[in-house]
């Protein structure tokens, strides 16, 4: 066995909030150890801008192109990541010595159906910043890992199935086992055993939620779920909102994040809903379209494990309780990290790429077979 690597993630989701910075000891394969995690807040006017960007990216059809805001988003996207990797090794300076990073950059398009999705990031410029704050030649970087896949036919989401797998054999005797993401858009990961995982995206989770408080309020997201607890679900209002093909599709699947604001604003009728009831309704389709999966799994699962930003929203994890049927714990109740997760899969990833196995599969992605990834910018 190839001995473990250091290896950093580099995390900006889809819910726009910040950067996660994670360390994790791994060989691609297994989890050695698990280092500190941190998330860097994004300013608001970094927000904002991210939020254009988004926006301008719309019209896309080169993924090198960068319209618009497009290009000052991207290098101010990068310098952020940049801030956070250093604050990060400030903090933890034992790890200037890590082997590799593995850098997502910013989803601001995912549209596999037309073969394009567009990460912001300029991975030759963090790879430069990240020499100059670690020791001996640097660590390799890895970015710009889901182009190789949506290139090949598969949907490049979601990547972080093969982590879940990889922590799931830590929990004892292989059960079925779901595991949920929970960022802007949700995705799952069903594990039994060593077979290939199976996944997809499986409909909105925070960001339409966002998105109606931010419209509403000056409210980022919902803390807790509080607001939601107050409000009332529109039970016929979630009916049609699942009526959309998309939610009765099979795995694989994936999503942009903007994909369903269009079909919200024609059938959820939030405009005449008061705030609570709104957020109250967003947060059912969330879980409803997460119970929308299980009938094409090949077993019902024992439990469901939820991680990212959405996991903290109690009501939003009671509605996924009261809508599967099964238990639903946190990644901290069973000893993984509920924040970090997603960056530390992007270390396993990055790893993984070194070591020329796959990141997305059939099962995961609809790629035609296994599928290598990432482009690697060596130490000079």
């Amino acid at each position: 066995m190839d001995r473990p690597m250091l290896a950093i993630g580099l995390m900006s989701g889809t819910s726009l909030d910040g950067i996660d910075v994670a360390l994790i000891e791994t060989d691609g394969e297994t989890i050695a150890s698990f280092g500190p995690g941190r998330t860097y807040v994004y300013a608001p006017e970094t927000r904002e801008l991210l939020f254009r960007a988004l926006a301008d990216a719309h019209e896309m059809t080169d993924r090198d192109a960068r319209p618009g805001i497009l290009a000052r988003a991207e290098r101010l996207s990068t310098e952020r990541h940049g801030q956070a990797l250093a604050a990060f090794l400030k903090e933890f300076p034992a790890y200037r010595e890590v082997d590799v990073i593995g850098y997502h950059g910013q989803t601001v398009l995912h549209r596999p159906e037309i073969g394009l999705t567009v990460q912001l990031g300029d991975g030759p410029a963090l790879a430069r910043t990240a020499r100059m704050m670690t020791t001996g030649r640097g660590p390799t970087l890895v970015y710009d890992m889901r182009a190789a896949d949506v290139a090949a036919g598969g949907q490049g989401a979601p990547l972080v199935p093969v982590y879940h797998r990889a922590l799931a054999r830590g929990l004892g005797p292989p059960k079925p086992l779901l595991v949920l993401n929970l960022g802007g858009v949700a995705n799952v990961t069903y594990v039994d055993g060593r077979a290939d995982p199976i996944a997809c995206d499986t409909g909105p989770a925070n960001a339409l939620i966002d998105d109606f408080l931010k419209a509403r309020t000056d409210l980022p997201f919902d803390d807790e779920g509080i607001i939601a607890a107050h409000g009332s679900v529109d039970e016929a209002a979630v009916d049609r909102l699942m009526t959309h093909p998309f939610f009765h599709r099979p795995p694989p699947k994936s999503l942009d994040r903007n994909d369903f604001r269009a079909w919200v604003n024609q059938h959820a009728g939030l405009d005449a809903m008061n705030t609570a009831d709104g957020v109250a309704t967003l947060t059912a389709l969330s879980a409803a379209s997460v119970a929308a999966v299980l009938p094409h799994l090949p077993k019902r699962p024992d439990r469901l494990i939820a991680a990212g930003g959405g996991a903290h929203n109690a009501t939003l994890l009671r509605f996924l309780r009261a809508r599967l049927g099964i238990e639903v714990a946190t990644a901290d109740d069973v000893g993984w990290s509920t924040d970090a997760l997603e960056a530390q899969a992007f270390g396993f990833l990055a790893v993984r790429a070194l070591r020329g196995l796959p990141l997305s599969f059939p099962t995961t992605t609809g790629v035609p077979s296994p599928m290598l990834g990432g482009r690697v910018i060596a130490p000079a």
